[in-house]
C-alpha cells in the first residue's frame, strides 16, 4: 500500500507524480541530437552542434576537453576523438549556445549526461564555438556496448585518450624530448601500461608518431627484461603488487602503422576471460623514437635533409606554431597548393613525417592557414599512410578538377614536447601576449632569470619568442620598454647582440654574444614583445610585373611633384628643369595579402605624413623597393613607392572591400584582397635614365623595412630576369624568392651569367 503525504488528496496524487516525471532537473540525461558542421569539412568533423527544444545551437569551449570531444564522437558514431578545437575554428554558428562549461568523465552516453551549465545559459558568444575530429571510420552503430570483461574486441579503442613516454633510463631521463620508455595510455581518465605480449614494430610507429616523431627505432628489450626482473624482487617496490592488477594494464594493441592515433587502432584494454591476466609473464611495452631534424640536439633550424631519389618537397607556410601551415609542394621547380578535395589524416601524416614531425593531428580543410597564391599542384590525394613523401601517393592533377585556391590543404601535426616555453616569459604587459623579454640561461653555472638586451633587437627575434611561447607570431618588437616593469628577480641583462633567422624553435637557439655586451645597460633598453594570434603576409603578383613592364621617356615638366617625393635618380637634381625627360621602367604591381589577418599601417591616421604636392597622406613612408641590380647583385638604379594609399582595390567573390583611401578613409589590405597600382601612377617606376643597355636583374621588396609584422617575410622579394637593349626592355621569368627551388633559381641566374659572359 502506498501512503500519501499530509495535505495531499488522493486525486491531486497522480497529478503531482506526473509533474515530477515530465519536469526533470536541468541537466537531464536524455540522449540529445547532435551534427558536425562547418566550411568544406570531410566527414568526422566539424562544429559541433546540438538539437534542443527543436532548435540547433553550439556548445561553447570554455571547458570542452578531449573527454567531452570523445563523448561527442561516440555519440555521433565514430570510434573515437583525434582532437577537438576551439574558437570557432570550423567558422561561427548561428542560433543559441545552449551547452556552456561542459564537463565530461568520457564514459557517458551522451553529452547531456555531462555536467554543464544549464540548456542555454552561457556567457560565451559564437567565436568560442567548440568543433571536433572524431576517427575517419563510422561505425556502423552508433551505440557499442562493451562486455563486462570490458573487452572491446576489433572496434577500435573506444577510450585511449593520451599516450606518453614514462623514461626508465637515467639518459632517457635527462633527455629533451624523451624519446624511450615505457609507454603508458590513458583510459578513462587513469594512466595504464601497455603490455608487451604481442607488441609490434607498428605499434611502435604509431605511439611515436602522435608523440612528434616521424620514426620509431629498435629497442634491446632484452636489457629492459632484466631491469623488470630485478624490480619485480625488489622487497621496496610496489611493481609487484601493481602488476597483478588488471587495471594497471591494457592487455592488447593492434595497429598497422598507418594510424594517426592509438585510438584507431583494434585494442583490448581486458583479457578475452573474465580471470586471465591482463600481461601474464609480460612486462610493460618498450618504445624508442627517433626526432626529427629540427628536435636533434644541436639542431633547430627547422630545416630538414631531403632524401636521395625522386622525393615531392614539402613545406608549411602561414601556421601560427610549429608544424602547421598551408601545405605546399615543390613541382616542375614550382611551389604550389594542394586542394583539399578527400583530404583526410593518413594524407596530412604523410606531409608531418616528411618535414620530421609526428602523426597530424588535424589535416584542415577551406584554406585555414590562408590562401596560397600560384599553381595548384595536387588534387584527391589518396595516401596508405605508409608513404616517405607525398608525391609517393595517389592524386590528380589540380587542373582538371577546378580547385581554386579558397580549397588549400593545411594541416596541424603532432610535435615533440621540447619543454622550450619554460625557458623564456614576458613580463609588465597589460596582458599575456605582451611584456619585457626575460629568458632562463645558464649563469656561472646556475640557471637564472634575466632581460635581453634592446640593441638590435627585431621582428625575427620577437617572431620566435612568440612562437617559443606559443602565442603566435610577432606584432611588434621593442627596443626600449620603459611602460613595462620587468620582474624584480630578471633585472640583469643575460642575453645580448641576439640574432636570429626567424625559423628557431627558442631564443637560445639564436646567435648571441659570448660575454654579454650592453652599453645601454638593460632597464627600460630591455627587448620587448607583442604577441599575434594571426598575422597578415604580403605576395607580389609576378607575372603581372612581366605582362605590364614597357619603357616611358617623361618630360620633366610632368615629374614636379615625383621628384619631390625622390622619386627619380639623383642626376635629375642637376637637370635644367623642366627642359629634358627621363627615362622610366614602368610596370604595375599587385600585392596580395595571403595571410589570416588585416595589414594595416603601423602608425595611426594622427601621425600619417601630407604630402602637398600630390595631395595625399603617407601611412608608411617606404611600402615598397624597387631596384635594378648587375648580375652580380650591384645596384644600377633604384625607386621606392610610399604607401599614400593602402587599400583594398579588389577581393575575391564573396568577401567585402573594407578599406578604402578616398575622404582619408582606413588604410590596409584585408585578408585575401589586393591592392594594385597601376602602371600610369607617379613613382610606379624605375629611374634607368643613366643605365647602359645589358642583363639586368629587376627586384621589388614589399614591406623592405618590416615596418609592419607578416607571418612570412621569405616572400616579400620578387625578381625577374630583365634585357634591355638601350630602346626595349624584356622581362621574363619573374616569381617571388620562395616560389621555385632552389635549384631552378640558380639554374636561371646560370644561364644569364652564361648568356653575358659572366663569370
Amino acid at each position: 500500500a502506498m501512503a500519501m503525504p499530509a495535505g495531499v488528496s488522493p486525486i491531486l496524487l497522480p497529478l503531482v507524480l506526473l509533474l515530477c516525471w515530465v519536469a526533470p532537473s536541468g541537466q537531464e540525461p536524455a540522449l540529445a541530437q547532435l551534427r558536425l558542421v562547418g566550411p568544406r569539412g570531410p566527414a568526422g568533423e566539424g562544429r559541433l552542434e546540438v538539437l534542443y527544444q527543436g532548435r540547433w545551437g553550439t556548445v561553447c569551449d570554455d571547458g570542452f576537453d578531449f573527454h567531452a570531444a570523445t563523448v561527442a564522437c561516440r555519440q555521433l558514431g565514430y570510434a573515437a576523438a583525434v582532437t577537438w578545437t576551439h574558437s570557432a575554428t570550423y567558422g561561427q554558428g548561428e542560433g543559441p549556445i545552449w551547452l556552456d562549461n561542459l564537463r565530461c568523465g568520457g564514459s557517458e552516453d551522451s553529452l547531456t549526461e555531462c555536467v554543464h551549465n544549464g540548456w542555454g545559459t552561457s556567457d560565451c558568444h559564437h567565436g568560442e564555438d567548440a568543433g571536433v575530429v572524431c576517427s575517419g571510420q563510422r561505425l556502423p552503430s552508433a551505440r557499442l556496448q562493451a562486455t563486462t570483461s570490458g573487452h572491446l574486441g576489433e572496434v577500435p579503442g573506444l577510450s585511449l585518450e593520451e599516450v606518453r613516454l614514462k623514461p626508465i633510463l637515467a639518459r632517457a631521463k635527462l633527455s629533451m624530448p624523451v624519446m624511450e620508455g615505457a609507454v603508458e595510455v590513458k583510459h578513462n581518465g587513469r594512466w595504464r601500461q601497455l603490455c608487451d605480449a604481442g607488441w609490434t614494430r607498428n605499434n611502435s610507429r604509431v605511439v611515436c608518431g602522435m608523440l612528434g616523431f616521424p620514426r620509431e627505432k629498435h629497442v634491446n628489450t632484452s636489457f629492459y627484461r632484466k631491469l623488470w626482473n630485478m624490480k619485480l624482487k625488489d622487497p621496496n617496490s610496489s611493481l609487484k603488487t601493481l602488476s597483478q592488477k588488471n587495471s594497471f594494464w591494457v592487455h592488447r594493441v593492434r595497429c598497422h602503422g598507418a594510424e594517426p592515433h592509438l585510438a584507431h587502432c583494434p585494442t583490448q584494454v581486458a583479457p578475452p576471460a573474465p580471470r586471465q591476466h591482463a600481461c601474464p609473464h609480460g612486462m610493460h611495452a618498450i618504445v624508442s623514437c627517433l626526432p626529427g631534424p629540427a628536435f636533434q640536439k644541436g639542431t633547430g633550424k627547422g630545416r630538414t635533409k631531403t632524401s636521395p631519389g625522386k622525393v615531392l618537397l614539402v613545406r608549411l607556410r602561414a601556421g601560427t606554431h610549429a608544424g602547421e601551415g598551408r601545405v605546399e609542394v615543390l613541382r616542375h621547380g614550382q611551389w604550389g597548393t594542394v586542394c583539399d578535395k578527400q583530404w583526410d589524416l593518413a594524407a596530412a601524416s604523410v606531409v608531418c613525417r616528411q618535414l620530421g614531425y609526428g602523426t597530424a593531428k588535424q589535416a584542415l580543410v577551406g584554406a585555414q592557414m590562408g590562401q596560397g597564391l600560384g599553381p595548384i599542384h595536387m588534387s584527391e590525394v589518396r595516401c596508405t599512410g605508409h608513404e616517405r613523401s607525398l608525391g609517393e601517393c595517389r592524386f590528380q592533377d589540380a587542373e582538371r578538377s577546378g580547385c581554386r585556391h579558397e580549397a588549400d590543404a593545411a594541416v596541424r601535426c603532432h610535435v615533440p614536447h621540447m619543454d622550450f616555453q619554460s625557458q623564456v616569459r614576458l613580463a609588465g604587459g597589460r596582458s599575456p601576449e605582451e611584456g619585457v623579454v626575460e629568458v632562463l640561461v645558464p649563469v656561472q653555472g646556475q640557471l637564472q632569470w634575466g632581460a635581453v638586451c634592446g640593441a638590435q633587437w627585431g621582428l625575427n627575434e620577437a617572431m620566435v619568442v612568440c612562437r617559443q611561447l606559443g602565442l603566435g607570431f610577432a606584432s611588434h618588437a621593442l627596443q626600449e620598454t620603459w611602460y613595462w616593469a620587468g620582474s624584480p628577480d630578471a633585472a640583469r641583462v643575460v642575453m645580448s647582440g641576439v640574432r636570429c633567422a626567424g625559423t628557431e624553435l627558442a631564443l637560445q637557439q639564436c646567435q648571441r654574444h659570448g660575454p654579454v655586451h650592453c652599453p645601454s645597460g638593460g632597464g627600460r633598453f630591455s627587448a620587448g614583445v607583442t604577441c599575434t594570434a594571426h598575422a597578415p603576409d604580403l605576395v607580389m603578383n609576378a607575372q603581372l610585373v612581366q605582362e605590364t613592364a614597357y619603357l616611358e621617356d617623361r618630360p620633366l615638366g610632368l615629374l614636379y611633384c615625383a621628384h619631390e617625393e625622390r622619386c627619380l635618380s639623383r642626376s635629375a637634381d642637376h637637370m635644367h628643369w623642366p627642359y629634358g625627360h627621363r627615362r622610366l621602367l614602368r610596370f604595375s604591381s599587385q600585392i596580395h595579402n595571403l595571410g589570416r589577418a588585416d595589414f594595416r599601417p603601423r602608425m595611426g591616421r594622427h601621425a600619417w605624413t601630407w604630402h602637398q604636392c600630390h595631395r595625399h597622406f603617407h601611412s608608411i613612408e617606404v611600402f615598397t623597393h624597387y631596384d635594378l641590380l648587375t648580375l652580380n647583385g650591384s645596384k644600377v638604379a633604384e625607386g621606392h613607392k610610399a604607401s599614400f594609399c593602402l587599400e583594398d582595390t579588389n577581393c575575391p567573390e564573396g568577401l567585402q572591400r573594407r578599406f578604402a583611401c578616398a575622404n582619408f578613409g582606413e588604410q590596409g589590405v584585408s585578408v585575401g584582397c589586393w591592392d594594385t597600382y597601376r602602371h600610369d601612377i607617379d613613382c610606379q617606376w624605375i629611374d634607368i635614365t643613366d643605365v647602359p643597355p645589358g642583363s639586368y636583374t629587376f627586384q621589388v621588396v614589399v614591406n623592405p623595412k618590416h615596418e609592419v609584422a607578416e607571418s612570412d617575410f621569405s616572400n616579400n622579394v620578387m625578381r625577374c630576369q630583365c634585357k634591355y637593349d638601350g630602346q626595349r626592355i624584356w622581362m621574363h621569368g619573374c616569381h617571388t624568392s620562395d616560389a621555385y627551388g632552389a635549384d631552378v633559381v640558380s639554374d636561371l641566374e646560370r644561364r644569364e651569367r652564361l648568356a653575358n659572359n659572366l663569370v
